[in-house]
């Protein structure tokens, strides 16, 4: 027999409290409908009266399978439940569930909201069943629970008593500081437990302060808590909350978890973990975290020559799992460090056979090691290394060729006498025996200029002609410079990632004292490698793409 796990997932309120996340209504009932194809059995929408994005998210709210949540919190003292305005604008979401956060903590009693203990208490049991008078489905949120249950032990457990007992289906105890550390959590869990709440109404929720959220919600379900609550990247208040694209894996995957418990999540909707993280860090703008556990595109990455040989002979060797799992992918970096093994590895993974011994392995190699020696960098760009080595073995179609190309920044003034610039890329093409020429500014959707090299990506992907259904879900997420010589003599280092539609993303690298330049052959080595893994066939005479 398996016990059930609930995931309750706050990414949409508590998440939007990172610094620097604010969601639109739009971006959220994206989220949402991504968390329930996911299999999370509650989604937190919000505090709904608290501002007017999370009000008019929860009236255009998308149906769903999951359990879909507000959050406020507990009455205010010296009125009733049915009286309380701010309590009033939760119930008036009218969804199934509502989670109200309450103090357990005596010092934040007195201190914070300036009352008497009991009067806390009260507080707590009247909203509560409020809620449950009112036919919706109660939690109650333990603020600061484990903080306040070191300093007063009888108290901190009152108040979570107090929620029990007036009908709240789950009591979440809250780490809010984040300070508490794994050890202690599943001490104290167990302890709620014994005290009179059983497991299976008793939820965990942690902030990450000491890098140990995962660890402490870990804890608490080995304790005996049966919801885990956390949201998407680890997004969260200061440090972030226990992050659920770690926690969802390890309770699916490990041991004793995987045979301990049930969660709502298949394993085919796991194998979409990957592109949902990635997901979020688009709507956010960010870059996503290449060491991010499971997820992240070094999490499966192996660049030293004797982990590649082994994951040659047998991935176990040093993979603690299958990458395809969460919808991630094995990495074998090129670079200079590279031996035989690493790149007849990567070259298989490229769909390229090449025996043990062939002559043309040393030679992809000495290629390799030439072109670090001038600054290129193929251990963060295995897309430019593929379009290499196919170039190099005669496999990479000439899909066009670029004939010339021009970028112009101009820096006047505008009408309002102020000083901008404005950038202009014009960038022709040959493809077959037609030549196409594209004319692009880098101004985005507020009128600002987003540089040179925004205007050449957007000249180059204007118009290629039979190629450009292919490229049109393609876009720039990334873009790193660096100098790798100094002075007079400088060489610029450009590497850029790049995403589709399908949740692929790839890099590329260009070299040149021009960063212009540079930029513009990862561009080139990005295009031709959507091109190549889209199966795109080439447009006739234009032949193989020469070294």
């Amino acid at each position: 027999m398996t016990d059930r796990l609930t995931l309750y997932d706050t990414t949409l309120r508590d998440g939007q409290q990172t610094q620097g996340v604010q969601f639109s209504v739009a971006e959220k009932v994206a989220i949402a409908e991504a968390l329930d194809d996911l299999g999370v059995d509650y989604i937190e929408g919000g505090w709904p009266g608290a501002n007017p994005t999370d009000s008019d998210f929860f009236e255009q709210r998308p149906q769903t399978k999951a359990t879909f949540t507000a959050f406020g919190m507990t009455k205010r003292a010296g009125r009733s439940a049915a009286n309380d305005d701010v309590l009033a604008q939760v119930m008036n979401a009218n969804t199934p569930a509502v989670c109200l956060v309450g103090k357990t903590h005596d010092f934040h009693v007195s201190t914070a909201l300036g009352i008497t203990l009991e009067e806390n208490l009260e507080n707590i049991r009247a909203s509560v069943a409020h809620m449950v008078a009112s036919g919706r489905e109660a939690l109650f949120d333990a603020e600061h629970f484990f903080d306040g249950y070191k300093a007063n032990a009888p108290y901190a457990l009152e108040c979570a008593l107090a929620a029990y007992h007036a009908g709240a289906r789950w009591v979440v105890l809250c780490d809010t500081n984040g300070g508490t550390l794994p050890g202690e959590i599943h001490d104290i869990t167990r302890a709620v437990i014994e005290a009179g709440i059983p497991g299976d109404n008793i939820g965990i929720h942690c902030h990450d302060d000491t890098g140990n959220a995962v660890a402490g919600s870990l804890a608490a379900i080995d304790a005996g808590a049966r919801q885990v609550q956390g949201t998407l990247n680890g997004l969260g208040e200061r440090c972030g909350n226990a992050n659920l694209v770690s926690l969802i894996p390890t309770l699916l995957l490990k041991e004793p978890y995987r045979s301990a418990y049930e969660t709502g999540i298949t394993e085919a909707a796991l194998t979409s973990l990957t592109r949902l993280s990635r997901q979020l860090d688009d709507i956010l703008n960010r870059v996503p975290l290449r060491s991010a556990p499971y997820v992240g595109a070094s999490a499966f990455t192996h660049k030293a020559g004797l982990h590649a040989s082994a994951i040659l002979k047998d991935p176990t060797t040093y993979e603690h799992i299958p990458p395809g799992l969460v919808g991630n992918a094995r990495l074998v970096p090129m670079s200079n460090q590279a031996g035989q093994s690493n790149l007849r590895r990567r070259l298989a993974e490229a769909g390229i056979e090449i025996d043990k011994g062939d002559a043309r392995l040393g030679e992809i190699l000495d290629e390799i090691k030439r072109r670090e020696d001038e600054g290129y960098a193929y251990d963060g760009a295995q897309a430019s290394f593929e379009v290499l080595a196919r170039r190099m073995l005669g496999q990479m179609p000439r899909f066009f060729e670029v004939k010339r190309y021009k970028v112009t920044v101009e820096r006047r003034k505008n009408r309002y006498d102020r000083m901008v610039s404005l950038s202009e890329a014009v960038v022709v093409v040959k493809i077959g025996d037609e030549k196409k020429l594209s004319v692009s500014e880098s101004m985005d959707e507020t009128g600002a200029d987003r540089g040179p090299v925004n205007a050449l990506a957007k000249a180059l992907g204007k118009d290629l002609g039979p190629y450009q259904a292919c490229i049109d879900d393609l876009k720039l997420v990334d873009f790193k410079v660096r100098i790798t010589q100094g002075g007079t003599e400088a060489v610029t280092r450009v590497i850029i990632d790049s995403e589709d539609g399908q949740g692929r993303r790839w890099s590329t690298v260009g070299v040149s004292p021009n960063i212009v330049d540079a930029s513009f052959e990862a561009l080139l080595d990005a295009i031709n490698w959507k091109l190549l893994r889209d199966g795109v066939a080439p447009v006739r005479d234009m032949g193989v793409a020469a070294q």
